[in-house]
């Protein structure tokens, strides 16, 4: 008899109440909540044709199999955690059978009790800041070249000094602003920079931070990023949540291993 796998997004505490309409897991219904010792995970079965060990291994090489899959895994922890909190556990934590997923409640309680704890009420918002390419200057006239070996090094120069010059105002401001949001959050986190294949904006990425911040304290914190995203030239500040508490809810998932691993989860 073939067993049943079952992906696990998030751990809430028991709650009254319906999660909103029109969410739905990676099966196309909603997701499933196991209750066990005071602890609800919120799960859905999924096909070992792409969550066994195997196929799932190959499928954390295809970006658009992962994009689609996390959207998924996204939807659900919000939809969690616009009725309660919710701990939301790492991509692709992958259980055998129910009995795995209780489990895997067991084991992560000493951390699960305390994030739901230390998260209740808080929202996370990511704050990343930009260098911007340089402006195009005006084309030369067609076949226009530098008029001597010494005019096309100084326009060389003076496009690596413009670059230089952003980067330093881009990580000048990266450090004030991190400085002060983090005196206006209950915790922080600075990950690493995205490259602009991963991230698909225009510019080089110098802060990528993660806040955690009372929910009642949202506005207040995001009109002082706002403040910020005029004070340097060709520097970019972005502000995106609010978030479920990824960067502060720990790293659980089965048997406190990495995602992808399905044959040695519970």
């Amino acid at each position: 008899m073939n067993e049943s796998l079952w992906y696990v997004y998030a751990v809430v505490r028991p709650f009254e109440g319906a999660l909103p309409d029109g969410v739905r897991a990676l099966d196309g219904e909603p997701p499933r909540l196991i209750e066990h010792g005071g602890l609800c995970a919120a799960a859905s079965p999924v096909p070992a044709a792409d969550f066994d060990a195997a196929p799932l291994r190959r499928h954390l090489e295809d970006l658009d199999w992962l994009a689609a899959t996390a959207r998924a895994h996204q939807a659900v922890v919000a939809a969690l955690s616009s009725v309660t909190c919710a701990v939301p556990l790492r991509l692709a934590t992958v259980c055998r059978e129910t009995s795995g997923v209780r489990r895997l409640l067991d084991e992560g309680r000493a951390m699960f009790v305390p994030a739901l704890e230390r998260l209740d009420g808080r929202v996370e918002w990511g704050v990343k800041v930009y260098a911007e390419a340089a402006s195009p200057k005006p084309a030369a006239a067609p076949g226009a070249k530098p008029a001597t070996g010494r005019e096309y090094l100084r326009r060389r120069l003076g496009h690596r000094q413009e670059r230089e010059d952003t980067w330093r105002r881009a990580g000048d401001l990266s450090r004030s602003l991190h400085r002060e949001l983090s005196g206006h959050a209950e915790a922080q986190r600075l990950h690493r920079p995205q490259s602009t294949r991963v991230s698909g904006q225009p510019g080089e990425n110098v802060l990528n931070a993660a806040y955690l911040v009372p929910r009642e304290r949202s506005a207040e914190f995001v009109s002082l990023v706002e403040r910020h995203r005029s004070q340097a030239a060709g520097v970019r500040v972005e502000v995106t949540g609010p978030w479920a508490p990824y960067s502060f809810a720990g790293t659980v998932d089965a048997r406190g291993g990495g995602a992808g691993e399905p044959d040695a989860v519970h």
